[in-house]
């Protein structure tokens, strides 16, 4: 392994240009497929195998051309004090602002405010429906702005009106906090190598990755029905993983620069060991992002395989272009007292060996010390509630929230997450009469406020109905709700001989949250064994694995803890934005883990390839931890940083899942790179001694040896000499 990547790095760094015409082609290409490709597509989830995803087909297909998927919009309006929305004056407004939309050639119908059904019982207020013919995706900016003009008019006329609904959905947008991340991402480059070519080859080699990468999952999107998301994960990853994987070579190259003048066999040797380390790592990340197909999630798995092929794309990046770049600049990547013929600068951690000695004294109590802090932060994630924030969780400045609250305040919580029952009646003698049992049996349940007339196809023999719940969309009494009107199902179908199904948006979340939570355990269970399997090839050792996976999962849950605390119980919303508390978005865990099992990985095989490194070179166990952590803390802390920066810009998006998956993989970075991997990692191995290289004997023969130490690259060692000259 160690000397096909050496003769690779050595490759890369003589045919240079080569080498970097192959990338800005690529770059070119990636450019041209994305113009001449649609883009990403605002797709509504879907879930196979759940009952609400069944009852939308079941629609699609009893109701040809109703679009059960199309986009739809809420116009809400408010009459001035004291009046009523019913009022000569008042009616007219609405009537003439109706009338803008109706003849849009995407509108499919408008359903006007009517009294009982959506005009308030105090007759102030009253919201209008508008569906269209096309899913969200589709919905073009004139219709939009078709929409928000009529809005506009009858504002005009002097009523409060606001809208909500898919059809108002457009594409994420960076935020300028998203691009600071960068920009502490060079500073802190700057600050780990003092050399202005050392901080920029990262930042460079990342912005091309990334690129590559983005541009590609963008061509792509539009075919394989991607949503914008997908595009920013790969973003976020790609540049995340791309800066950190190029940093650690780079790193790597200073370090076999320092006392040796032949910098194609420092370029080789570089991408032999960190390069190997970079390989592995990004296998584990992959593994992990890849795996989210499993989970039998159409969207996440997107979502994952847009990131993995973003991580594949950095590692290749680190593998080839790195030590191409290098051989351009090949002596001003390092310290300028090295450039100057003078001794070489250190490049371990000043605070290293200090903090070694601390861990190595008291082994057992950081140990329990860091995994009590990581179980106490984790605590809130055992109240954990699944579900996906609406409108409620949007500021108060965006008129969609103003919406929800102005229904919720005139009609109840309930009005803003409808559900919707279709029926299927076809076996029935009579499907009227059968469809008006199925309504009465649902309208006599509680918790439910009301229930529309029925909705007939073209054939009488399927309904829709519009059941209102008592309370919002994201209440557990919601969930309960529609739990139990499942469980009596049987009876009433029976009695009826029909059948129904319950759906709608608020449904279909709660039936996604379901399957999502029921496949977390089997999906940690995959990744998991492959991952320490993986890493048993790596480290040729049993311990190793298993104690990576434990720090994982100690990482994880502190993460999800203060997910949990900041959106759901509200603790620092307000510096993130977060105006209202609710359910973690369903996906969130699950995306999570994919994500940050791969980068806890990726800081475990950087830090443990040194230990590993210097033991399996005759270093004793106690001193190979010593020399493994002295050699990598300093880069790893670095990298870690840089992971913070660009994930804790992702923090400030507007849209709700990057923004809690940003928060996230902050805070879990921070989790593990410090309390895990840099305090109990060093401190468990110490406890472990020489067992913690133990693999049985008969598993050493079944693994595969791959050289990941650079054992065979110690006989391509030249004769020191120091860099005299600067190009």
């Amino acid at each position: 392994m160690a000397g096909m990547l050496s003769r690779l790095g050595r490759f890369s760094y003589r045919r240079r240009w080569l080498v970097v015409a192959l990338w800005l082609l690529a770059l070119g290409g990636a450019v041209l497929l994305a113009v001449k490709s649609e883009g990403p597509v605002n797709t509504r989830a879907t879930m196979p195998g759940i009952e609400s995803q069944q009852a939308f087909d079941l629609i699609a297909d009893r109701f040809p051309g109703a679009a059960a998927d199309g986009a739809s919009a809420t116009i809400v309006f408010v009459a001035p004090p004291g009046q009523a929305l019913t009022s000569a004056e008042n009616a007219k407004a609405v009537d003439a602002a109706l009338a803008s939309i109706s003849g849009g050639p995407q509108v499919a119908r408008v359903v006007p405010p009517s009294a009982g059904g959506s005009i308030s019982a105090d007759g102030s207020t009253g919201f209008a429906s508008v569906s269209y013919r096309v899913p969200s995706s589709e919905v073009t900016e004139e219709s939009r702005t078709t929409l928000a003009d009529a809005v506009e008019q009858a504002r005009g006329a002097g009523l409060t009106t606001e809208m909500s609904g898919s059809a108002l959905k457009t594409g994420t947008k960076m935020s300028p906090m998203e691009l600071a991340g960068v920009a502490i991402a060079a500073v802190v480059l700057l600050m780990t190598f003092g050399s202005m070519v050392a901080a920029g080859l990262p930042l460079l080699t990342a912005i091309i990755g990334v690129a590559i990468s983005f541009l590609g999952v963008w061509a792509v999107a539009g075919p394989l029905e991607m949503a914008i998301t997908s595009g920013m994960l790969a973003l976020m990853l790609g540049l995340a993983v791309g800066i950190d994987y190029a940093m650690f070579v780079v790193s790597r190259f200073r370090e076999e620069r320092h006392g040796w003048d032949d910098a194609e066999q420092a370029a080789g040797r570089a991408v032999g060991t960190a390069g190997s380390a970079v390989a592995f790592a990004g296998t584990t990340v992959v593994i992990a992002l890849a795996g989210l197909s499993v989970v039998g999630i159409p969207s996440l798995a997107k979502m994952g395989l847009a990131a993995a092929g973003a991580v594949v794309v950095a590692v290749l990046v680190a593998l080839t272009l790195v030590p191409a770049l290098l051989g351009f600049a090949p002596n001003r990547v390092l310290a300028r007292s090295h450039r100057r013929g003078g001794v070489p600068a250190s490049p371990r951690f000043p605070v290293a060996r200090p903090w070694m000695r601390l861990v190595l004294r008291r082994p057992l109590v950081l140990t329990l010390a860091g995994a009590a802090l990581l179980a106490a932060i984790a605590v809130p994630a055992l109240s954990l509630q699944l579900g996906t924030p609406g409108d409620a969780s949007l500021p108060v400045t965006e008129t969609q929230r103003r919406a929800y609250d102005l229904r919720a305040s005139a009609f109840g919580p309930g009005f803003n997450g409808p559900l919707t029952v279709v029926v299927d009646a076809r076996g029935a003698a009579d499907p009227a009469a059968a469809v008006a049992t199925v309504a009465d049996s649902i309208r006599t349940s509680s918790g439910v406020v009301s229930v529309s007339k029925a909705t007939f196809n073209q054939a009488g023999d399927t309904a829709i109905l519009t059941a209102v719940p008592s309370t919002g969309p994201t209440d557990e009494r919601t969930e309960d709700l529609v739990q139990t009107l499942r469980a009596a199902r049987p009876g009433v179908e029976a009695a009826g001989q029909v059948s129904y199904e319950i759906t709608g948006t608020t449904a279909l979340d709660i039936d996604m949250a379901r399957k999502t939570q029921s496949a977390l355990v089997p999906y940690v269970s995959i990744v998991i064994g492959l991952a320490v399997l993986l890493l048993l090839v790596v480290f040729r050792s049993v311990w190793v694995p298993v104690k990576a996976a434990l720090g994982f999962l100690l990482s994880l849950f502190a993460a999800l803890g203060v997910i949990v605390a900041v959106f759901q119980w509200g603790w620092a919303a307000d510096v993130l934005g977060v105006e209202q508390t609710g359910p973690v978005m369903s996906l969130m865990p699950i995306l999570l883990v994919g994500i940050v099992f791969g980068l806890a990985m990726d800081y475990e095989v950087f830090l443990v390839s040194r230990m590993r490194e210097a033991h399996a070179h005759g270093t004793p166990a106690h001193e190979a931890i010593v020399t493994g952590f002295t050699q990598s803390s300093k880069v790893v802390v670095a990298a870690a940083v840089i992971m913070i920066a660009v994930f804790g810009g992702f923090a400030a998006a507007h849209e709700p899942l990057i923004k809690m998956v940003g928060l996230g993989l902050a805070v879990a970075v921070f989790f593990d790179a410090f309390v895990v991997r840099l305090t109990l990692v060093p401190a468990v191995l110490q406890l472990l001694g020489e067992r913690a290289w133990w693999l049985p004997r008969w598993l050493d023969r079944v693994l595969p040896h791959v050289d990941v130490e650079g054992e065979s690259l110690s006989e391509e060692q030249p004769e020191p000499v120091h860099v005299l000259s600067a190009r």
